[in-house]
């Protein structure tokens, strides 16, 4: 064997009980559970818990995966695998004009792409994913990588901009590009229905979406039309849809957010049992913090977005235009901002493009003026705390069977989210051990096994033979976050090693420099071809 991995506390990541025991790796696999003899290498993990590696069913890495070949803000955590393409927004597929858009509107999430050495030279999702598995001088990139085919970034390639419902022949173009995506590799799709152009999309339209992505045997991936006022009939729509589709659901950054909704996690765990109880295949993420994180041009009202990027900013320069968006958000309640008006000092400045702006960086908006002249002088780029989550709701979602992990991590800005950097060793270190709101087995399942499934991934999630060696070793007393929201760039401590395809990605609590990560595409469901 080319690892044995000896006496550590095997957790497997299907949530039964923790046993000890040697775990053999070869040719990237697990290729035995001990007790095992000698191996050509050996570690000592008496101590150390040994789990699957963890997967962050909620990241916005598309260009950091790209861009830094460390990528320590996830190999650190101990996660092996990222799903990308989220809220609806990302690279392809896309023509030149519609990429040269959604690169401006989600600079915010991932950064213009400006300091990358190399073209944005795909316009599919089979290019993009053949572009990381290229990474860095054809290595490979620092974790593996699935992808969802953004419903957002399909509809601006189909209708652009515009709030207006889909034709015929315009829905028969979206369903043979989402159909496309997913047969050359994508295990689901995504939606960002607070961002646009993807919130211009009707339910109906959004069905007719979702019937593709199930013949393809995918999931819908949304973030749906309201974390605030709206929240409860939004996760309705959703499952909703769905059903009707005939489609797996897994809702994004699942919540309860603002006022509104304070204590009201039960409301939504009822609503998704009985959906369960009557047959729907549904599963959901969370992140461990109360704190949300999104771009300020984000809380805008969806017209005043409308026509992209430029326009945007047109409307800002203009001194009517600019009230009658200040009128939406501090006194309707924009759609942006969830129906709820805007409480402008929870919204902290966490990141800016232009350096001259860094002044603005962690502090608290003082009002629209402030807001205003942001967005204009660093074109629409910056990125917002919001603080209005609820720690109840967080720990009632978190204990759901169906919940795994997603860190939903913008790594973009000096002062992003800490959950970029810390949640996965926060569920360990605060959620299970300090708080003991999971059991250690039952959390690794949560960040393991659960969402493997929900990928249909047959050799990945568990610590079992044959498998991937995708695995991580912490120690249970000392795993915790070094993020804060003071220091969010700081790494966890007690995770010494983690390995990708029986690789040390991390080893004695060090970044290597080895690239394992490729993409991991899931071989889709056959299916006719769409006309």
């Amino acid at each position: 064997m080319d690892l044995v991995i000896r006496g550590a506390r095997v957790v497997d990541g299907t949530g039964g009980p923790s046993y000890t025991a040697d775990v053999g790796v070869h040719g990237g696999r697990i290729a035995g559970i001990g007790p095992l003899g000698r191996g050509r290498r050996t570690l000592d993990a008496h101590g150390l818990v040994l789990a699957p590696g963890f997967v962050d069913m909620h990241a916005h890495s598309d260009l950091a995966l790209l861009r830094d070949p460390d990528h320590s803000a996830k190999a650190a955590q101990g996660v092996t695998l990222e799903v990308l393409g989220q809220d609806g927004l990302s690279y392809a597929p896309a023509d030149d004009h519609t990429l040269g858009r959604v690169r401006a509107a989600i600079a915010g999430w991932n950064g213009s792409g400006d300091d990358i050495d190399f073209d944005f030279d795909w316009r599919t999702v089979g290019g993009y994913l053949d572009r990381l598995d290229r990474g860095f001088d054809g290595q490979g990139v620092a974790v593996n990588a699935a992808y969802l085919v953004p419903q957002g970034t399909v509809r601006a390639q189909v209708l652009g901009w515009d709030d207006r419902p889909a034709g015929p022949a315009e829905l028969d173009r979206m369903r043979q590009l989402v159909d496309d995506g997913l047969a050359q590799g994508a295990v689901g799709m995504s939606s960002g229905l607070t961002y646009t152009p993807g919130m211009y999309a009707s339910g109906t339209e959004l069905t007719e979406l979702c019937r593709v992505v199930a013949r393809r045997g995918g999931y819908y991936c949304p973030h749906h039309r309201s974390y605030g006022r709206g929240a409860a009939a939004a996760y309705a729509e959703m499952i909703r849809l769905t059903r009707e589709a005939g489609c797996a659901l897994h809702l994004a950054h699942a919540t309860m957010n603002f006022g509104e909704n304070r204590g009201r996690a039960p409301e939504l765990l009822a609503l998704l049992d009985a959906a369960l109880d009557a047959g729907s295949d549904i599963t959901l993420d969370s992140y461990p913090y109360t704190p949300g994180c999104t771009t300020l041009v984000a809380l805008l009202p969806s017209w005043a977005n409308e026509g992209g990027p430029e326009a945007a900013l047109a409307r800002l320069r203009d001194d009517a235009e600019a009230e009658r968006i200040r009128y939406a958000l501090e006194v309707e309640g924009a759609d942006g901002c969830h129906g709820v008006p805007v409480d402008w000092s929870a919204v902290e400045v966490s990141g800016v493009a232009d350096p001259a702006l860094a002044h603005h960086v962690g502090t608290r908006l003082d009002g629209w003026d402030t807001a205003r002249r942001l967005l204009l002088g660093d074109r629409l780029a910056p990125t917002v705390l919001q603080h209005v989550g609820h720690e109840e709701n967080v720990r009632a979602i978190m204990r759901h069977p169906a919940h795994t992990g997603g860190s939903d991590g913008i790594l973009q800005g000096s002062k992003p989210h800490p959950r970029a950097y810390g949640t996965f060793p926060h569920y360990l270190g605060h959620y299970v051990r300090e708080l003991g709101v999971l059991t250690l087995e039952e959390c690794v399942a949560h960040l393991s096994g659960r969402p493997a499934a929900r990928l249909r991934l047959p050799d990945r999630g568990l610590v079992r033979a044959g498998y991937r060696a995708d695995l991580v070793l912490f120690d249970p007393q000392t795993v915790a976050a070094g993020s804060t929201f003071t220091d969010p760039r700081r790494l966890p401590t007690g995770i010494p090693h983690v390995l990708i395809d029986g690789r040390f990605v991390m080893r004695d609590g060090r970044r290597t420099d080895v690239l394992a990560g490729r993409s991991v595409r899931r071989t889709p469901v056959r299916t006719r071809h769409l006309r």
